[in-house]
């Protein structure tokens, strides 16, 4: 049996959160922020998921003025189940005038045999700040990928600034492990920070080490792409990217 479960979030500027509910697994608690002026809230996995068949979202707005980060206790794991059809999981951020959104999970990890979509949708008022990272890890220790398609899209005053869709492990495009893509890496991730302040100081392209980039967006944003041999390599390169670019 499958499940359907939408969990909410709404920040506004006085610290308080006047909605913070879920009907399924994953369960937003209130959590200590440790930055004067932020609210927290940590997601917590109440049970397995998502698992084959799933239908799972996150909607979170952050009203104007507000600043919130949003973290998670854990790593998310897609795992198959006993329904054969794909898992969804849904985010669907809204970022109001003046307001700050630190969308930080942990990894989601694809395990052998799982089949995961995964749709980032976020609206940034033109005055807002994002700062969004992602971090996929393909199989567990020793085993190969499951299936997963990932795609984010992002616009800011109504205007489209980011739209990319990722696919790895079976049933993806060929080449997704070539020497073009992964080159046989098991953990990638991404670091968006949008920011006006970009407008008046552009950040410069440039490589993070043997297996990062950094490249300017028109919007005002910087978006970090990195590829490592493994979860802890690929934190340590999207860690020193998030101290350089953003006040987290």
């Amino acid at each position: 049996m499958s499940l359907r479960a939408t969990a909410r979030i709404a920040a506004a500027a006085d610290g308080s959160l006047p909605v913070l509910e879920s009907d399924g697994p994953l369960a937003p608690r209130r959590t200590r922020a440790a930055a004067p002026g932020w609210t927290r809230v940590t997601v917590v996995g109440a049970m397995s998921a998502p698992l084959g068949g799933d239908r799972l979202a996150i909607e979170t707005e952050v009203r104007d003025g507000a600043r919130l980060r949003v973290d998670s206790a854990a790593a998310t794991l897609a795992l198959p189940g006993r329904v054969p059809h794909p898992a969804a999981y849904e985010l669907r951020l809204r970022v109001g005038a003046y307001a700050a959104l630190h969308w930080l999970p942990e990894q989601l990890v694809s395990a052998h045999g799982s089949d995961l979509r995964v749709r980032t949708d976020v609206d940034l008022d033109a005055t807002a700040r994002l700062v969004l990272r992602e971090e996929q890890v393909l199989g567990r220790h020793g085993e190969p990928p499951g299936t997963l398609f990932s795609r984010l899209t992002v616009r800011r005053a109504g205007r489209p600034l980011l739209d990319q869709e990722l696919a790895y492990g079976p049933g993806a495009p060929g080449g997704w492990d070539g020497g073009a893509v992964l080159a046989g890496h098991r953990a990638t991730g991404q670091l968006l920070v949008v920011d006006p302040a970009f407008e008046e100081e552009p950040v410069a392209a440039r490589p993070l080490g043997e297996h990062g980039a950094l490249t300017p967006l028109a919007g005002p944003a910087a978006l970090v792409t990195a590829v490592a041999p493994d979860a802890l390599a690929l934190s340590r390169i999207l860690d020193a990217a998030l101290t350089e670019l953003a006040d987290v």
